[in-house]
């Protein structure tokens, strides 16, 4: 939304509002994590078989001399039982959050059904939706509404200033209310996708920027137009601790599926590490670049664990840093309309705070 001095709002989505390139945040974020995987086993493939290539001893006699191979996969051995052990305790760190006494149990059960019925009670349905997907829809949707409320509000009151903002800032609300609700149109809980397109709603910004119209011209509002503002403000602050408590399901999932790929890949990973220290020997070999490409491939199976756990932790890690606070607390620089600076008389030349949780 624009401010008063031309300065506009963060992007709404999170591509948008990320200052890496496109290529990293794929990798990060979008890309299929065993495709990740494989980029990161593929490089070090190639790094090891070039270094091995280019280094000016004969790689026969690098792989010969001493025993760099056999040292190497017998740490190798230790990093993998050590990364398996690692894993275990990931699955008890999920398994954790699911157990205790009947109480908390309780407790738990309650606290979801009392936030069930306060969406429930805004939606004005008589049943919320089970599925997240829908879930969210359902609150984006009512923002959509709301914002639209406010504006049918205003627009008897006399005030060409706050026509324009709040006509500024419901046409931005709509667009990406639009854009996020036909993503998650379809989307299945445990695929990034549902995470994704809750990311991508802007709505701690929108927050913060209804409450500052509302208060700004507070002496030019009707009754009428308060309590609109007041409703939209809490459809918003109704999707904050939603998108929290799917993320917070989503990432155990995630764990819980990083468990089980990790423990399935250290079996091969275990077995050509053993195998290699027993019955590989490169003075065997009677070529030394056929012996290269043999060893690059053997530490690559054997890496196969690690890769697998690092392409899942760079994507938890990376929205985890995107959504460390709920609601509109400033975490990071953006372009942001100085109008908009409360307690800040003057902005500081090449620092522009950011409203937002996922930023």
């Amino acid at each position: 939304m624009s401010g008063g001095d031309g300065g506009a709002e963060p992007d709404d989505t999170m591509r948008e509002r990320v200052p890496e390139n496109s290529r990293k945040f794929w990798l990060l974020l979008d890309a299929d994590r065993r495709l990740v995987a494989g980029l990161l086993l593929g490089s070090v493939f190639v790094a090891v078989v070039a270094a091995g290539l280019l280094h000016p001893t004969p790689v026969k006699t690098l792989l010969t001399r001493g025993d760099p191979l056999e040292t190497l996969y017998q740490a190798l051995v230790g990093s993998t039982i050590t990364g398996v052990t690692l894993v275990l305790t990931l699955s008890q760190l999920v398994l954790s959050q699911e157990q205790g006494p009947v109480g908390d149990q309780r407790e738990r059960m309650e606290g979801a059904m009392a936030f069930r019925e306060d969406v429930e009670e805004v939606i004005r349905e008589p049943v919320s939706p089970a599925q997240p997907s829908a879930f969210l829809r359902s609150l984006v949707k009512l923002t959509k509404r709301r914002a639209q409320a406010v504006e049918d509000a205003v627009a008897g009151i006399d005030d060409d200033e706050l026509s324009e903002q709040v006509e500024t800032y419901v046409e931005n609300l709509a667009g990406n209310a639009e854009s996020v609700t036909e993503n998650l149109e379809g989307s299945q809980f445990g695929e990034f996708d549902v995470v994704f397109s809750a990311l991508n709603y802007n709505y701690s910004w929108k927050i913060y920027a209804a409450r500052r119209i509302r208060a700004e011209n507070d002496a030019a509002l009707t009754d009428d137009a308060r309590a609109a503002f007041d409703e939209l403000i809490d459809a918003l602050e109704l999707f904050g601790p939603a998108r929290e408590h799917f993320k917070t399901l989503y990432f155990q999932w995630e764990l819980a599926d990083l468990s089980r790929t990790v423990l399935y890949a250290s079996v091969p990973a275990l077995a050509v590490a053993v195998g290699s220290v027993l019955f590989f020997d490169p003075s065997d070999v009677a070529q030394g670049w056929l012996a290269l490409l043999v060893a690059a491939l053997t530490v690559v199976v054997i890496l196969l664990p690690f890769a697998v756990l690092l392409s899942y932790i760079l994507r938890i890690v990376t929205v985890t840093k995107r959504t460390l606070s709920i609601g509109p607390f400033i975490l990071r620089e953006t372009d942001r309309s100085r109008s908009l600076d409360w307690g800040e008389t003057e902005a500081t030349s090449g620092e522009h705070a950011g409203v937002d949780d996922e930023e």
